[in-house]
């Protein structure tokens, strides 16, 4: 599998990052792994517009999902004249009035279902083109799934958005690279059930034994070199941050 960052901001754009992005890629198949604030822009130096073969989104804060508006503008006003085929988001519940709501002017209810398939997400294992995909629910204040996504014996395990959660140390057992969120930072943010910090991105890593761990999901008012030096105190694997146009071979 590849992976590429194409955003990796939290809660809102920095100057160098859109938000939460990440595009996967194996046997020619493209799915990509939330689209929040600016990610389609960023995305457009990776694929073509109407490359993408599936959308999984962890959850419906808009920093993961918001620029599903602008996509869709994108495949339903196709600039040939022609509208796209339905492509299949995989999202909580709720994922297509969410969208529609959001655009606040779709031509009619119906309109997102139009280009895009609506896949409800719970709980469980499923395939997506050549991928081997389990989900799980996680600790956050709306419905929210990480996601471990498996091909050829490899696996990628990303948490979306969460608290200290049992779940996540299980979903990310064994995996060759955790893309795991590090919103927090110890001893200042001591919220639970919300986001983790970068030590308990890096526990959490530990206890999974996962084998490299890529921090994410930092937002520009935190000091992304303390959440590293955090997660390399709990965790004395591989680990690094995240950053917009870094590839992975997994």
């Amino acid at each position: 599998m590849k992976l590429t960052v194409v955003g990796c901001s939290g809660s809102f754009p920095s100057a160098e990052s859109a938000c939460s992005s990440y595009l996967v890629e194996a046997d020619g198949f493209r799915l990509l792994l939330d689209m929040g604030n600016g990610a389609l822009g960023e995305l457009q130096r990776h694929c073509g517009l109407y490359d993408l073969d599936a959308i999984f989104l962890s959850h419906l804060h808009a920093d993961h999902c918001i620029d599903m508006c602008a996509y869709f503008v994108a495949r339903y006003y196709r600039h040939d004249g022609g509208r796209c085929d339905p492509i299949p988001v995989y999202g909580p519940e709720g994922t297509e009035h969410r969208l529609t709501t959001a655009y606040a002017d779709t031509p009619s209810a119906s309109s997102m279902s139009e280009v895009f398939d609506f896949h409800t997400v719970k709980p469980g294992t499923f395939e997506v083109g050549p991928f081997t995909v389990h989900t799980e629910r996680v600790r956050h204040p709306v419905e929210a799934y990480g996601i471990r996504v498996e091909h050829d014996g490899r696996s990628l395990t990303y948490s979306g958005d969460t608290g200290v959660t049992e779940t996540l140390d299980e979903l990310a057992r064994d995996t060759d690279l955790f893309l795991c969120e590090a919103a927090f930072t110890h001893g200042k943010e001591d919220i639970p059930d919300l986001h983790l910090t970068g030590r308990e991105a890096g526990e959490t890593a530990a206890r999974a034994g996962a084998r490299r761990l890529v921090l994410t999901h930092i937002p520009p008012w935190t000091d992304p070199g303390t959440n590293l030096a955090d997660a390399r105190s709990a965790y004395t694997g591989p680990v690094e941050l995240a950053a917009p146009r870094v590839t992975y071979e997994i």
